[in-house]
């Protein structure tokens, strides 16, 4: 039994040692696989958007790569050093792709998405009353880095937004190292553009965490033509990235199951912001001298209203004197 149990033993150690021995020995300078990933999707990113450009702006194909080691904060020789072991690793790499590749099909059903938008042709939003209507990802980061300190948004109307709607834009902020200054706070902004070119924005800057909402109303302008809004994240002093979340675009119907008192708050915000647009200098207003001639005034200094005339077709008689 001692034999066995020996032999057991040695089979597990052995066992080990084979599955230690198979295990690919990293470099300290290697890049984790997590955060090869975030590199490569970047970089190919970069680097499409580099061959996008004209032959006279090609520096900018250089600017783009850089931008992506900075954001990570690496350099090109830890990029160049980690490709060489992970290319002698084709396993490894392999799966990591497999990753890049999933991120990049789904960006790219976005950009196809946009380009649908782009040529009005978007997928029709839902009927009804109190509908999400966003179009775009409910979840990113942004860093405040080129390339990474922006979200857009295009939306073109369809026949289910009807004349009077209200467009209430809901966006969830989360600051990782505390709120940024006014300064480098992030802006949020929205604008429906109608149909007879009429436009009325919004906009604010996001000084705390939380919920920040936009909200958008026109009584007489008629038909929505289209949507658009933005979120922009300066560069910080002190790099923190932004998480923005819970983002939604809710449109409601004038015969909506809104509040009354939450209807005329949005009509009000939306009033402020349109009167934000005009502003109207206060024109100087000389006094008036009044002069106080015989019996024209008063005792207490008012002017006496003078006696109307009648006008009659009667002679006047003389009197005698």
């Amino acid at each position: 039994m001692k034999g066995r149990n020996r032999i057991q033993w040695y089979s597990v150690i052995l066992l080990a040692f084979c599955l230690t021995a198979c295990q690919v020995k990293r470099p300290k300078d290697v890049l984790p696989d997590a955060k090869m990933e975030n590199v490569l999707y970047d970089y190919h990113i970069a680097k499409a958007m580099g061959e996008e450009t004209p032959y006279n702006e090609s520096y900018k194909r250089l600017l783009y790569i850089e931008s992506v080691f900075k954001k990570h904060g690496i350099t090109k020789a830890d990029f160049d050093s980690s490709m060489v072991w992970f290319a002698r690793n084709p396993q490894i790499l392999t799966k990591i792709y497999e990753k890049v590749n999933l991120r990049l099909k789904a960006e790219r059903d976005g950009i196809n998405h946009l380009i649908a938008l782009r040529d009005h042709k978007p997928k029709e939003s839902l009927p009804g009353d109190s509908i999400d209507v966003w179009i775009g990802q409910h979840i990113c980061q942004l860093t405040g880095m080129p390339l990474d300190n922006k979200l857009t948004f295009t939306l073109p109307a369809d026949t289910n937004f009807h004349d009077r709607d209200t467009l209430r834009w809901n966006v969830g902020f989360r600051f990782y190292n505390g709120t940024p200054d006014s300064l480098h706070a992030p802006l949020m902004a929205m604008q429906i553009k109608y149909e007879n070119d009429s436009v009325i924005n919004g906009m604010l800057k996001v000084k705390d965490a939380g919920i920040e909402t936009i909200s958008l109303f026109a009584d007489t302008l008629g038909k929505i033509k289209e949507v658009r809004g933005f979120i922009y994240y300066p560069m910080q002093k002190v790099p923190q990235p932004l998480l923005i979340d819970r983002i939604s675009l809710m449109r409601y119907h004038a015969t909506d199951s809104i509040p009354s008192a939450d209807r005329d708050s949005i009509r009000e915000n939306a009033g402020k912001e349109e009167s934000k647009k005009i502003e109207r200098k206060p024109t100087a207003v000389k006094p008036v001298e009044i002069r106080k001639q015989g019996s024209d005034v008063n005792r207490r200094g008012n002017l006496r209203p003078r006696p109307t005339i009648q006008n009659t077709d009667k002679p006047v008689r003389q009197t005698e004197r």
